[in-house]
């Protein structure tokens, strides 16, 4: 069956619904461009229909593009993949440009059969670069639909039109929040910005639509006319080159330079801005494929879009029966704790908070009240959500209170006894067939199981702080964890609407085991001499949000103590960060444990805003006079982390690179821009890599040497998305 279909009513007005058979949102796929092509030829060339009505069969109107087109485009073009991707790009604005023309008379613009949207839900990319192309958009009033252009997130941006078509509606002023940024509106916001024409009662949608079809409006767009006038001015007007000039500076200051799809759209909308529209689009199609041709936007794609959207729909999920959760319980009301709670109680799953002492319990549900009352305040929630929500939740001392429960996280404080202690308690209470978890970030999920009478129901959820903003959630197996164990923490986490990766126990697990030596290679080159400024520096540069030594002092010179010691301890004399817990512990001998004591690497003022860095540590470990270059600081705090993340996949930790990469970059954000760890190595090629690691091995020392499974691959001149890209185990490859 068709994707858009066609049927002309009694009164002369085609519409054409967009229907993608088996999807719950539409998607537009190369077949499905066909289709709309094809309909809309017929309602131009057919003398009865008056107007059209483009729509939807569904309660939304499009999620976007099915992005396989791209590699299809590619594909078509054999040895010239750009030209396969400006042909099949320049067609797609021929059929919007047909849409927005619609039959109208070139030169004088007369004639024409007037061409509406009627949104009955979301919008989102294609599905809004569509509308922009009619003449006249109306969306049902829908609060919980999102109108927007969220290209920018998956490393590309709006390349069929909405770029060009949404700067000469709005203005670049404007239109930069939705372009740049991907911000999305509900319809009335939407309509509000200048993005939508009219909000209507859902019911009336249609009606009204047609109403407007048959009413002869004036249909030639602004930009068509004679004498247009881009809102704000074009570039080289007083008013529109200071806009030019701030959109500048801050892509760049935002991006760092990294990202090349938001340094693309500005030079699209910049150099389009001074020609007719036809040429405009031209430029953008041009901008695009030069997008799409980079590595770096396929490897967004895939990991931000393709990879973590096989992940949620639970790709590496056992097959078993659905195990949705019921009626979670959480032990331990602390900061985790409390944010566990409220994500559950958000989701509709009743919740029993546990703790000592009945005022900590209390404070834990207080986390979510709180969390309400500020969505009331920003006009996202109401006082009945807020009442609905709170009431998911019990808050209480009494552990008789889990009997029901098909769940157990434990989020008690990280001691091995302590944890054992409680898993013995809760196991007396809960039913066979209950699941525990335990949420922990370093202790090994195998050790912490011999407590339980039910190994094969243990398993680890690793949740990051703070649970309510942090998208990932590592799920650890234990050496007897069962497949109920883990399809019950996949399903949990889909409630939650987070996105989780599946790992093999090891000390550290995935995420840990690969941020750990980001922080360690970032203090051991401040005690080599390298200006504290280039290593923070050079980690932006990269793409990273925070610096090493930001990232220590925000998670405390005391914390990371701690583990060094804990390490230490269970390495004995394999433990390889001496250098590093120098000045961790002479951090802490000087009482600077980070952000929240008031001083760490960082100075703060009365309000714990950064203020410099401590002179401290310039007198205890001086500056070289010659600092590093910076690609040489770049690649340190790179490799240091990348090959983790191999050795991880090499030892069976890691059981699938998609998880590697999905997980860097929603864990710890690790550069974005680069796909991952994974994806990087395939970027740079595993020759230069395993050569760049011998070089690292030989100036300073053993920890950047390279893994065999990456010599292997550099020696077959391999990729790992070319060998690994299906999730298959390193070790059964």
């Amino acid at each position: 069956m068709a994707d858009f279909t066609m049927k002309t009513d009694a009164d002369g007005v085609a519409i054409i619904t967009w229907d993608v058979v088996g999807k719950s949102m539409n998607v537009l796929s190369l077949e499905g461009w066909d289709d709309l092509d094809t309909c809309v030829d017929a309602a131009l060339a057919d003398d009865s229909v008056k107007g059209v009505v483009i729509t939807s069969g569904k309660d939304t109107f499009a999620g976007g593009m099915d992005l396989n087109i791209i590699a299809k485009m590619k594909a078509a073009a054999g040895d010239n993949p750009a030209k396969g991707l400006m042909d099949g790009l320049m067609k797609s604005h021929a059929i919007l440009r047909k849409i927005e023309r619609a039959g109208m008379d070139p030169k004088t613009n007369k004639g024409g059969k007037p061409i509406a949207a009627a949104l009955p839900g979301t919008a989102l990319g294609i599905g809004l670069e569509i509308p922009l192309a009619c003449h006249r958009i109306f969306v049902a009033d829908n609060p919980k639909a999102k109108i927007g252009l969220p290209e920018i997130m998956v490393g590309i941006f709006p390349g069929m039109g909405g770029t060009t078509r949404l700067v000469r509606k709005m203005g670049a002023m404007m239109a930069s929040p939705l372009l740049l940024e991907g911000k999305m509106n509900d319809p009335k916001k939407a309509m509000q910005a200048g993005v939508v024409d009219e909000v209507v009662p859902a019911g009336e949608l249609m009606a009204i639509a047609k109403a407007w079809v048959l009413s002869e409006p004036k249909i030639v767009k602004p930009w068509d006319e004679k004498g247009y006038k881009m809102p704000g001015g074009e570039p080289y007007h007083s008013a529109g080159f200071m806009t030019f000039v701030g959109a500048s500076a801050m892509v760049n200051g935002k991006t760092q330079g990294v990202y090349p799809a938001a340094k693309a759209l500005l030079s699209a909308v910049y150099e389009g801005a001074m020609v007719p529209f036809d040429t405009a689009l031209k430029i953008e199609a041009r901008w695009f494929t030069n997008v799409l041709m980079n590595p770096s936007s396929e490897a967004m794609i895939r990991s931000l879009f393709i990879n973590k959207e096989a992940l949620e729909k639970g790709a590496n999920r056992p097959d078993v029966a659905d195990q949705t959760v019921k009626k979670v319980g959480v032990l331990g009301a602390g900061m985790m704790g409390a944010g566990i709670s409220l994500v559950s109680a958000l989701a509709g799953i009743e919740v029993v908070l546990i703790d000592r002492e009945q005022a900590a319990a209390d404070k834990g549900r207080s986390y979510t009240a709180d969390y309400m009352d500020k969505g009331i305040a920003r006009k996202k929630a109401s006082v009945e959500k807020k009442e609905k929500v709170l009431g998911m939740i019990t808050a209480t001392t009494d552990l008789e209170a889990l009997k029901g429960c098909d769940l157990i996280v434990e989020a008690v404080f990280e001691d091995v006894g302590v944890k054992a202690e409680m898993t013995k308690k809760v196991e007396a209470i809960v039913g066979d067939d209950c699941i525990f978890a335990t949420n922990t970030s370093t202790l090994p999920i195998t050790e912490l199981a011999k407590a339980s009478v039910r190994a094969d129901k243990f398993i680890g959820i690793h949740f990051f702080s703070p649970v309510d903003k942090m998208a990932l959630v590592e799920i650890i197996k234990g050496a007897k964890t069962g497949d109920i164990a883990i399809a019950k923490s996949l399903d949990f986490v889909r409630q939650i609407r987070k996105t989780p990766i599946v790992v093999n126990d090891e000390r550290f697990f995935y995420a840990n085991r690969c941020i750990l030596p980001y922080g360690k290679e970032g203090i051991r080159m401040v005690s080599e001499g390298v200006a504290p400024a280039l290593v923070e520096n050079a980690a932006k540069l990269m793409g990273f949000p925070v610096g090493t030594l930001q990232l220590t002092d925000d998670t405390t010179i005391a914390l990371n103590a701690s583990i060094a010691r804990a390490t230490k301890s269970a390495m004995g004399d394999a433990y390889p960060d001496a250098v590093t817990d120098d000045v961790l512990f002479f951090l802490e001998d000087q009482k600077r444990l980070g952000r929240k004591a008031g001083a760490g690497f960082y100075n703060y003022d009365e309000k714990g805003k950064r203020d410099g860095f401590w002179d401290g540590l310039a007198e205890r470990y001086p500056r070289l006079e010659t600092q590093p270059d910076l690609i040489d600081v770049q690649h340190r705090l790179m490799f240091a982390q990348v090959l983790e993340a191999v050795r991880a996949l090499e030892e069976g930790v890691l059981m699938d690179i998609r998880e590697g990469d999905v997980g860097a970059i929603l864990g710890w954000g690790f550069a974005p821009w680069s796909g991952g760890p994974f994806s990087w190595l395939d970027i740079l090629g595993a020759p230069y890599a395993a050569a760049r690691c011998d070089e690292l091995t030989k100036v300073h020392g053993a920890r950047f040497e390279c893994p065999a499974l990456l010599r292997e691959m550099a020696d077959k001149g391999q990729s790992f998305y070319g060998r690994f890209g299906s999730g298959v185990d390193s070790k059964a490859a």
